[in-house]
């Protein structure tokens, strides 16, 4: 079992959770302002997306609540963040594919929070050296509809998704940079795009 010491939130969200019809959205329909919430609203596939990540979201925050130190900080910042990532999904207005925009931020959010979380077990796990050796990384895959990836460097945690539908084994990390593995093929690169040298470690 992956420990959970490292289960300090930073960057997640989901929605609230609430009462709902079975077929709809974890948000009350009538009171749908932006231009995501009416989609949903009007998209059965969509409203399936929301019911699901409020179900992540509840298993999030029992992880969230059971750990032995933190736990009231870990779900004040797991809720603040809820409420962040709901304005970014509401967003998506901005973007040519709107319905595009708020599936993938959907199943984007899933992503990170199962692997933040360790929601679910890892489906690859890869121990990397990376520079002269000083910089050490664990790298987890996990298999959500958008697969997710957890990288661990030192007590530091930073999660992401695979960049898109069309890149199997390429990740995008937010604040952190990326990772490609594919095949025996790896690839890390910063936030900056530079590429650092890693291998595995036997």
């Amino acid at each position: 079992m992956i420990s959970t010491r490292y289960l300090i939130p930073l960057a997640l969200g989901s929605l609230p959770l609430v009462a709902h019809a079975e077929e709809g959205p974890t948000f009350d329909c009538a009171k749908a302002e932006s231009s995501a919430e009416k989609l949903i609203c009007a998209e059965p596939e969509l409203a399936a997306l929301d019911r699901g990540l409020a179900a992540r979201f509840a298993e999030a925050l029992a992880v969230a609540q059971g750990l032995d130190a933190g736990a009231k900080e870990a779900e004040d910042m797991l809720r603040a963040t809820q409420r962040g990532w709901i304005s970014g999904r509401d967003e998506c207005w901005k973007e040519p594919e709107l319905r595009a925009c708020v599936q993938t931020a959907y199943q984007r959010r899933e992503a990170e929070l199962v692997a933040w979380f360790l929601l679910e077990q890892a489906s690859n796990i890869v121990e990397l050296s990376c520079g002269d050796g000083a910089r050490r990384l664990t790298i987890y895959e996990f298999p959500t509809p958008l697969p997710g990836i957890r990288v661990e460097e030192g007590d530091g945690v930073h999660v992401g998704a695979q960049s898109a539908a069309e890149t199997p084994g390429s990740y995008y990390v937010s604040s952190w940079g990326g990772v490609t593995l594919e095949g025996a093929e790896i690839s890390v690169t910063d936030v900056y795009g530079t590429e650092i040298p890693c291998r595995p470690v036997n």
